[in-house]
């Protein structure tokens, strides 16, 4: 019969690890880690994050089965993820660690266990030891991004852009990518002030994403190009669109 998971023998560890301390200690306790591909812990050199889950767990009789998910974010936005199988049916019940590289390993490991095969895993899908891996959402490329950070909030010249706060956050910045975003209002009059929207994605160092928006405009007593920062594409698009009503309205 299955039984709640804090029997279970894992014990996560005490403090946070960097991805490379928790590669380092997944291969130590696993007894087959010189079975992986090479070229899979070649891509593990380069993460920036992870993230570890219980995926399922079974006790009967003494036995007792736990499958732990390990996932890696790679600084191209990529992921990687390893399984782990944890077990006591060993002579001598002493827990043993294996690794695999996919899932359907895994269940061909986990049916060679002396465990009954009719009774099903329980699942948790709640139960996470750091914060969950976000999916990146753009395609970054590696550059000197904190400074293009720096110099983006340098030349914003509206009052409420995004200040000290996120300057410090953004000075994690490793890669980056810039879109334009279309939609109105693009130009007040045939021949009157236009209006830009860039959107500049960062990608930290710890895996997280933040993204600042570009105004850039002419609606300006000289007719010359202004560049404004905010911190979200609606307060970015509300501010194009009063600096166009203010404008229409001026014409």
């Amino acid at each position: 019969m299955s039984v709640p998971y804090e029997t279970a023998a894992y014990e996560p560890a005490e403090s946070p690890e960097s991805p490379e301390e928790h590669l380092a200690r997944l291969l130590g306790r696993a007894l087959n880690s010189f079975e992986l591909p090479d070229e899979a812990i070649r891509q593990l050199d380069c993460a920036l994050a992870h993230d570890s889950s219980l995926h399922s767990a079974h006790h009967s009789a003494g036995l007792h089965r736990e499958t732990y998910r390990h996932t890696w974010l790679l600084a191209d936005g990529s992921a990687v993820t390893l399984w782990e199988l944890v077990h006591n049916t060993a002579p001598g019940h002493d827990p043993q660690h294996e690794v695999y590289v996919d899932e359907e390993e895994l269940r061909a490991a986990t049916a060679r266990l002396p465990l009954p095969q009719d009774t099903p895993d329980f699942e948790l899908p709640v139960l996470v030891t750091l914060a969950p891996v976000p999916e990146p959402r753009h395609v970054y490329v590696p550059d000197d991004s904190a400074d293009h950070a720096r110099r983006l909030l340098r030349r914003a010249e509206n009052p409420d852009r995004p200040g000290a706060e996120t300057a410090e956050v953004l000075t994690a910045a490793f890669a980056h990518q810039i879109t334009q975003a279309f939609g109105r209002p693009g130009r007040v009059g045939r021949a009157g002030p236009s209006f830009s929207l860039y959107e500049h994605a960062f990608l930290l160092r710890d895996g997280q994403e933040l993204s600042l928006w570009e105004v850039e405009h002419t609606v300006t007593p000289d007719g010359r190009h202004m560049c404004e920062v905010y911190p979200t594409e609606d307060a970015a698009r509300n501010a194009m669109e009063r600096r166009a009503t203010r404008q229409g309205r001026a014409g």
